[in-house]
């Protein structure tokens, strides 16, 4: 159904004019007419299509005036033609599609009467396109008329089968509506997780929540020996006089932090969630070491977003992230959470956690048991990840030395082409360019002749694959390439000239030449900005933020290395 056709559905079933929808919405009577025969289409975020279902939920007769607007909205946003999305979606869908199917944007612009660099400057943001549902259609039939074999990729894309979109009308309707709609990318898919974590800067995070500014509290807490929590408001409680007992108290031995409970109904609360961040910002502040027992066993995208909240915490390095690799039991929830003095405990029946109860404690007996039960537990848990810092570099490298013996393939998507295929003086080249100390050029220079060995020692036994972007001179003066020094924790940025960048991919295609494991990538434009992902198949992931901070997440979780191997990237301009 379009638009006009649900706005005049609406019209008829509340059994009122235009005259009287324009008195309740604001708008003008030309605009409503415009709606109401298809000449115009709202986009959803604009104010006008606000007005639009205030009105119209006014004019009905619910008791709930918001509720019926959100639900006024919804039925809406299936429309056919309607504009859910965005400028800003709009080009981030794009060049989605333009990377995914790798598409010539010189045909493309022929068979769209577009001229490039208009196409050019919508892509990179700094112009609107005047009429999106055109373009949209535009592109869906070029897409569906040039790509009508690339099923299997915008199956992908649009989280449907490739054998749903053989029929290039089917095919043109998908590859429109995804353009221009709410429609987005597959519930599972990995983007917005990889996205927050390219775009998380830890010093910003820092200063918006003010944490650099934290004083650790010495008052004396009064916390009784042991007390019980029965329904939703004492434990609450409880859970925030752990949190507080455990900064106050005088120890500094790691926490184990374990719930399957459902927080569904606490978040509901609007204080909770707040002081339950600030209660974990301050042990984090008080130096201490979180053992982190996730509970994945959810759909993956409720996995995906309960991980997401946790990136800050991660960011900092004092948080070992594990979970469980089988199913728990489906009768029974539990709750452990043990500092160095106290400890508390909970348990329920699935579906009845408001009848539960929870036990705090600091008794020393109760909580030296909780603790060998915390231990006992820990020690039946896998590594999500292994989080690496400046801290524990040493254990970074001893793993990849390990890594690097062992067969099986690799795979890279990079910000540039790879240290290894540099050559020395082209490196050295480059340092004396830049304000590097003495000790910082030879730590470089160790890294790469390092690497150089590691890459060929790979190569004798297993194969290697590295996505690179390669850019015009136009969009690399706007963005700027440089050498990541992620790996040896240096954030400071060796940046290219253009004809450097030219020559370095030169010089990895030679590289790729003489090495027949060794395969070279190439695609349009950029996949991130500050991440690198190094991904050993079937085996683990690697995601390697180059700066605020330096940090790596290698990740073992099968779901989410699989996630992570097979994910569509997103392009960003």
């Amino acid at each position: 159904m379009k638009f006009n056709e649900k706005l005049n559905e609406y019209i008829t079933a509340l059994n009122c004019t235009a005259k009287d929808l324009s008195n309740a919405s604001g708008l003008s009577p030309t605009t409503l007419s415009r709606y109401r025969n298809g000449e115009r289409v709202p986009e959803i975020d604009s104010e006008a299509f606000g007005q639009l279902c205030e009105g119209l939920a006014s004019l009905s007769d619910s008791s709930d005036r918001e509720q019926r607007k959100a639900e006024i909205e919804r039925s809406f946003y299936y429309c056919t033609d309607i504009i859910a999305t965005d400028n800003e979606q709009f080009r981030h869908k794009l060049n989605v599609l333009v990377s995914v199917l790798n598409i010539n944007i010189s045909k493309l612009c022929q068979y769209t009467n577009y001229e490039s660099s208009a196409l050019f400057r919508i892509r990179n943001g700094s112009r609107k396109p005047s009429d999106p549902v055109k373009l949209a259609a535009d592109i869906a039939s070029y897409v569906s008329r040039e790509h009508s074999e690339d099923r299997q990729p915008l199956s992908k894309l649009f989280g449907c089968s490739a054998e749903e979109l053989s029929d290039a009308s089917v095919l043109y309707e998908r590859v429109r509506g995804w353009l221009i709609s709410g429609q987005d990318r597959p519930k599972d898919d990995v983007s917005a997780f990889l996205g927050k974590l390219d775009e998380f800067d830890l010093n910003d995070y820092i200063k918006a929540i003010h944490f650099d500014e934290l004083k650790v509290p010495t008052v004396p807490f009064q916390l009784p020996t042991s007390k019980s929590c029965f329904g939703l408001k004492e434990m609450m409680a409880g859970e925030l006089d752990f949190l507080k007992a455990t900064v106050l108290s005088k120890s500094k031995e790691p926490v184990i932090m374990y719930s399957d409970m459902p927080m569904e109904e606490m978040s509901k609360d609007a204080e909770f969630p707040k002081k339950w961040m600030f209660g974990m910002a301050m042990m984090l502040k008080k130096g201490l070491h979180l053992n982190m027992i996730h509970n994945l066993d959810r759909p993956f995208n409720e996995m995906l977003l309960g991980l997401e909240s946790f990136i800050p915490m991660y960011m900092t390095g004092q948080i070992s992230p594990y979970y469980f690799d089988k199913p728990q039991n489906t009768v029974f929830m539990h709750f452990l959470k043990v500092s160095g003095s106290v400890a508390i405990t909970g348990e329920a029946i699935a579906g009845k956690h408001l009848d539960g109860k929870y036990y705090l404690t600091n008794n020393k007996e109760e909580v030296a048991y909780y603790k060998k039960r915390a231990q006992d537990m820990l020690s039946h848990a896998s590594p999500l990840m292994e989080i690496y810092t400046v801290e524990n570099a040493n254990k970074m490298n001893e793993f990849f030395l390990s890594d690097a013996e062992k067969v099986g393939k690799r795979r890279s998507v990079l910000l540039a082409p790879p240290l290894f295929t540099m050559t020395r003086e082209m490196l050295e080249r480059m340092l004396r360019a830049h304000n590097f100390s003495t000790a910082e050029k030879d730590k470089v220079l160790d890294y790469y002749e390092a690497e150089k060995r590691t890459i060929e020692n790979i190569l004798l036994s297993s194969e290697v694959e590295d996505e690179i972007p390669t850019i015009t001179k136009e969009e690399f003066e706007r963005f700027p390439m440089c050498i990541s020094l992620s790996a040896i924790f240096l954030e400071k940025d060796i940046l290219y000239t253009y004809e450097d960048y030219l020559e370095h991919i030169r010089l990895t295609e030679e590289f790729e030449k003489q090495h027949a494991n060794y395969r070279l990538k190439k695609t349009s434009a950029f996949v991130f900005r500050n991440i690198r992902i190094f991904i050993r198949e079937g085996k683990w992931v690697m995601v390697s933020k180059s700066k605020c901070p330096a940090i790596h997440f290698v990740i073992h979780h099968p779901k989410l290395c699989q996630a992570i191997e097979h994910f569509v990237p997103p392009l960003v301009e």
